[in-house]
């Protein structure tokens, strides 16, 4: 659905942390292997995450032009996600002054705490202790919520009263969270509004996970987890730790319990989960195991449902992406 250039972890999109760090737009082009072009004096693959070791607000940031770690993999997005949320939050609150936190909220530890103005805090807590936490403009964070760095939180995003988020966790812009979520990766737009656990996991755009959902992240052996390619059509393994991979537009009904290492593809209604799911989905799925193809006019219609609670809609670029997709099915 994007190109890597513009897949988020930490703060920002590959895209536009460089240019954030270079002053310069950055220009992707594909040919074979894709590359990025960011003017005359920069060139770097567009998976390129920089090498960031030590969290020092006083090293320049155009230090890190030519220091970089490639993200070749889909859990390295969660893998890594911690070394991007510290990167990113001194490209955040460079020359910024920090709302001031309520007096209500407790708040301990000895990273940073930074609150967009606009941003509101119930009766809530924060623990900065592994690192910093960034809560953005218009975001809500209801009473009881328990937040632990290093955590990035979007615009507009709400925390429901209640929810605990470990990190390392980027939640994305206008989102709804609950539960209990650990070193995850939420794309904008995306629901986990209701209780159930999901962690070490990636959740693409415009995903809704039903109420009592729950990934599994860890085997009971303890071993290595298997996680399914869509590249290699095969299985590779991915660590130790590693839940859910979901593609956008994928919804899951109540109560539904994903396997170890699950892959989704996209625009996938998964439901009827009596059952752990398999460990993979494919796009357009209706039901958990890929037996039924999704009718595509229902596909756009129930997108477009989904995505009216949040006054929007699909675009006509977006409808021809899916449309492409779906053919190649």
């Amino acid at each position: 659905m994007r190109k890597v250039a513009d897949i988020p972890m930490g703060f920002f999109t590959f895209r536009e942390r460089w240019e954030r760090i270079s002053g310069i737009r950055c220009r992707y082009e594909s040919e074979g292997l894709e590359t990025a072009s960011a003017g005359s004096d920069l060139s770097l693959p567009e998976n390129a995450l920089p090498d960031f070791n030590e969290f020092d607000l006083s090293i320049p940031v155009n230090e890190y032009l030519g220091k970089y770690t490639l993200i070749e993999k889909p859990w390295q997005i969660f893998q890594l996600n911690q070394k991007a949320i510290l990167f990113d939050y001194r490209l955040a609150t460079s020359q910024r002054i920090s709302a001031e936190l309520p007096s209500h909220v407790k708040s301990i530890g000895s990273f940073p705490v930074f609150i967009e103005e606009g941003a509101m805090l119930e009766h809530c807590f924060i623990n900065s202790k592994d690192g910093p936490v960034f809560i953005s403009q218009d975001a809500l964070i209801m009473d009881g919520a328990m937040l632990r760095g290093p955590l990035f939180i979007g615009r507009k995003t709400v925390v429901k009263a209640g929810t605990s988020i470990y990190g390392a966790t980027s939640i994305g812009h206008n989102c709804v969270v609950g539960g209990e979520i650990k070193n995850v990766v939420m794309m904008a737009n995306s629901n986990k509004a209701h209780h159930g656990y999901l962690g070490d996991s990636v959740v693409g755009e415009w995903c809704n996970l039903g109420a009592g959902t729950t990934s599994s992240n860890m085997k009971n052996t303890a071993g290595q987890v298997k996680l399914w390619s869509m590249y290699k059509k095969d299985f590779e393994f991915a660590g130790n730790k590693c839940g859910l991979i979901m593609g956008d537009f994928s919804r899951a009904a109540i109560n539904t319990s994903f396997n170890t290492g699950t892959v989704t593809g996209i625009c996938s209604n998964i439901f009827d989960g009596q059952e752990l799911t398999p460990k993979f989905i494919p796009s357009f799925s209706w039901g958990k195991d890929g037996k039924i193809k999704y009718d595509f006019e229902k596909v756009v219609i129930e997108i477009n449902s989904w995505m009216a609670f949040k006054g929007q809609s699909l675009t006509k670029e977006m409808i021809e992406t899916l449309t492409n997709i779906y053919q190649k099915q």
